[in-house]
């Protein structure tokens, strides 16, 4: 069939160019009606013959397959056309809409660095200040430490010369009456015992027993046959003693200690002292003798092998213990031999500022010694946060009695233990502060106390006991101070 139409439109072509056409009409044999359309070849003078019509049908039918082919493939490349135009039109319209929104995030991003920025600078300036206003205030304390260095000096110097006659012999003789004054002790009879002179000899004459010089001891305690004075209720607490000032800004809180029990090489003098300002606290400095302590001299620098939190450490029988940081683990490392001897963890206790003190850093867990052997202080969720205090056992660090308190952690500013009562001291920054609970362990019962307690440089991060000495070493905003304390009678 195709054959035929290429046939007849074969015809028409040559049709077209040539000069006559006839058209006939008649029936067939069948009696239909058929139309006969001739047309003179223009180039032809006569038919070719049956084969060269089929050669020129097949020549034809060629030509109409490559003529279908290359169709095909100008429809396929209009196809791809097509196809790459509304490619273009719907990315051209996409554009700009896509572009605004990247544009959009790029400038939030910016807008958020900048703020972040902005924020960064603003804290910095307030950092620089507020370092500024220390650096005036440590030059100002570091003039009155270097007057009162010169004042001590003079009067080390003074005391010297008063020891070497003493060790002579050569006290002066006294002019007042021997009424208050044992018989054989009329020569110290001038030395006034509340004068700093006699405070800073009293430790050079401690082979003369108390008994022969004075009727009571200097704090006003009872005293045993040793001579050591006894235990009762805390009834007065004496106005604060500067020893030394912190060197640096690590120093504005800190805990300073000596062994009431010590163990040898150690003395009841070595005194030992750690700066807690910073995140990863390992450094205990060592002063073997109390002159090297006032003088900021340390004589051994310990380095421990895990950080320490706050300033809740004690020593007591060689050991120094201590709250591992950002733990609830209590750690004992013995002094002489640089190594941690064991580590036990607190069970339920809050830590990392769950349960501090009021004024914070970090507080929860407080080790403390006393005449009766380590506590540690601390709180728990099912104490609802309320004081419990725990007597340890200064081997294992086991837990050998508990008590929990009606005294909320939070609401005081310290605590400390003597002869087995807790004692809680009402702010840390009041200049008239108080010493305003007690618990007793032996009853298991509290009450409210007002015995005045002296923050004399308004910021105290640490008030422990110490039981050998009587007296409440402190740490007050860089300083290290001492208190007296007086006990009633049992």
């Amino acid at each position: 069939m195709p054959a035929v139409q290429l046939l007849l439109l074969a015809c028409l072509v040559w049709g077209s160019e040539a000069r006559t056409a006839q058209l006939r009409k008649a029936n067939d044999r069948s009696g239909r009606c058929q139309y006969t359309f001739s047309v003179a070849s223009p180039n032809e003078s006569s038919c070719p013959e049956q084969g060269q019509a089929m050669s020129a049908i097949q020549d034809l039918q060629r030509d109409s397959s490559a003529q279908r082919a290359d169709l095909e493939s100008t429809k396929a490349r209009l196809s791809s056309l097509e196809g790459l135009l509304h490619q273009l039109t719907s990315g051209r319209a996409a554009g700009p809409s896509e572009t605004q929104e990247g544009l959009q995030r790029e400038l939030g991003t910016l807008r958020r660095e900048r703020e972040q920025l902005e924020t960064q600078s603003r804290e910095l300036e307030v950092a620089y200040s507020n370092l500024l206003r220390d650096k005036s205030a440590l030059e100002e304390e570091k003039r009155r430490l270097g007057e009162e260095n010169e004042d001590l000096a003079q009067r080390l110097e003074s005391s010297s010369q008063e020891v070497a006659r003493l060790r002579r012999g050569q006290c002066p003789q006294a002019h007042s009456s021997s009424q208050d004054v044992p018989p054989g002790s009329r020569e110290v009879s001038k030395w006034n015992v509340e004068t700093v002179n006699f405070q800073e000899l009293k430790s050079e004459l401690t082979e003369v027993p108390a008994s022969r010089i004075l009727k009571e001891s200097p704090s006003d305690h009872p005293t045993n046959e040793e001579g050591d004075p006894g235990c009762g209720e805390l009834v007065w607490v004496g106005e604060p003693q500067t020893l030394r000032r912190a060197e640096t800004i690590a120093g504005k809180y800190g805990v300073w200690m000596r062994d009431p029990k010590p163990v040898p090489p150690h003395t009841r003098e070595t005194t030992w002292r750690i700066d807690t300002v910073g995140t990863d606290i390992r450094q205990v400095l060592e002063y073997d003798r109390a002159a090297q302590f006032l003088q900021g001299y340390p004589s051994k620098v310990h380095v421990l092998p895990r950080p320490l939190e706050s300033t809740g450490a004690a020593v007591y029988r060689g050991s120094l213990y201590f709250q591992g940081a950002e733990s609830r683990m209590l750690v004992r490392y013995e002094l002489a031999t640089e190594t941690v001897k064991a580590e036990q963890e607190l069970p339920g206790a809050g830590y990392h500022g769950q349960f501090p003190y009021s004024w914070g850093g970090y507080t929860d867990i407080d080790l403390a010694v006393d005449e009766t052997g380590l506590w540690v202080i601390y709180s728990t969720q099912e104490a609802k946060g309320a004081i419990v205090l725990s007597r340890l056992n200064p081997e294992s660090l086991a837990r050998e009695q508990s008590w929990e308190t009606n005294i909320r952690k939070q609401s005081v500013a310290n605590a400390f233990l003597i002869c087995g009562r807790l004692y809680t001291v009402s702010s840390y920054s009041s200049p008239d502060a108080t010493v305003n609970f007690a618990y007793d362990t032996a009853t298991g019962r509290s009450k409210a106390l007002s015995v005045p307690f002296k923050n004399r440089y308004k910021y105290s991060s640490m008030v422990d006991y110490n039981p050998r000495e009587k007296k409440l070493f402190a740490w007050d905003n860089f300083n290290m101070v001492t208190y007296d304390v007086r006990l009633s009678k049992m």
